[in-house]
């Protein structure tokens, strides 16, 4: 564990706490630095404050920045897609069926041990469970995924989810004809207190926000790109159910089985961010795999 200190000056004045972190630590995301200010591993003047403290010329800052764990995850020979690779980001096309990252119940065949195997080096900010993962989707969701190969580059492309620089774009099939071209879905998320085992709209959750465009209007179906403002757990699955058009073949979410699909009709299918390095937009798309547009042939025969 190391100890850093700084003193506020002129200029520093009233710049946010976990802003001016992120700057002086250069390394660490604000989600990062947040995170360590609710553990009370930072302090202003020898007291906690709140990451949006307004910091005042002469503040003392003091925060710990915790070692990282070594790594006890075993690398796993497992294709990968590999859409774009250099030496600070790897962005991956996500088979459906994959686990992102380890955890109960799925210790084996993950992306973290795909990419442990494909990479020598990745980011250890999100620490020993989920290195260089900056964001997540899931098991059933398919499509595009990127990932950092240093702690630079993991906290700028978490400071661009952040500030929503980074662009992520999702195709879905959902119930029923949605009968207006594009819509806004902004209702907050979090556990659902009847079934901790679900996410829900809940009030005083977090902010959440869906933007969807209907794509093609099929009977009892809608073809439909949503866009991700913010990227709640589960956040297109819970928001589609709540205006009524759950995702077709979706098990936590939806009605009982419909179409002939193993989990959500879900795909990641572009995404687009600065690079951490050279400052180049990158901007990256990936159709839908077989079986869900197998699913979309389907449906598109009853019309």
């Amino acid at each position: 564990m190391s100890v850093n200190q700084h003193i506020v000056v002129e200029e520093e004045q009233g710049v946010r706490l976990d802003k001016l972190l992120v700057d002086l630590t250069e390394e660490a995301s604000r989600s990062q630095i947040q995170t360590w200010i609710q553990e009370d591993m930072v302090t202003v003047n020898g007291s906690s404050q709140k990451s949006n403290y307004k910091c005042q010329e002469g503040d003392h800052l003091e925060w710990e920045i915790p070692e990282p764990e070594a790594l006890e995850i075993e690398p796993e020979n497992i294709p990968l897609d590999i859409v774009y690779e250099d030496e600070d980001v790897v962005v991956v096309n996500k088979p459906r069926g994959m686990v992102v990252h380890p955890s109960a119940g799925h210790e084996h065949g993950t992306l973290v041990h795909a990419l442990l195997y494909h990479c020598t080096d990745l980011s250890g900010i999100n620490g020993i469970m989920r290195p260089g993962i900056v964001h997540r989707i899931d098991k059933d969701t398919s499509g595009l995924l990127m990932v950092a190969k240093n702690d630079k580059a993991h906290s700028s492309l978490a400071e661009q989810l952040y500030n929503k620089t980074a662009e992520r774009k999702y195709v879905a099939i959902v119930h029923g004809e949605i009968n207006h071209e594009y819509g806004t879905i902004e209702a907050p998320i979090a556990r659902d207190p009847k079934d901790r085992q679900k996410m829900g709209v809940v009030e005083g959750g977090k902010d959440a926000i869906t933007h969807f465009k209907v794509l093609s209007l099929y009977p009892d179906y809608s073809y439909i790109e949503c866009e991700l403002e913010t990227g709640r757990t589960h956040q297109i699955r819970v928001h589609m159910k709540y205006i009524n058009h759950p995702l077709a073949g979706d098990p936590k979410y939806g009605p009982r089985r419909t179409l002939p699909i193993d989990g959500q009709a879900l795909h990641a299918r572009h995404l687009s961010f600065t690079h951490p390095t050279t400052g180049e937009r990158l901007s990256f798309d990936q159709e839908p795999p077989k079986a869900f547009q197998d699913i979309l042939d389907e449906i598109q025969k009853r019309t």
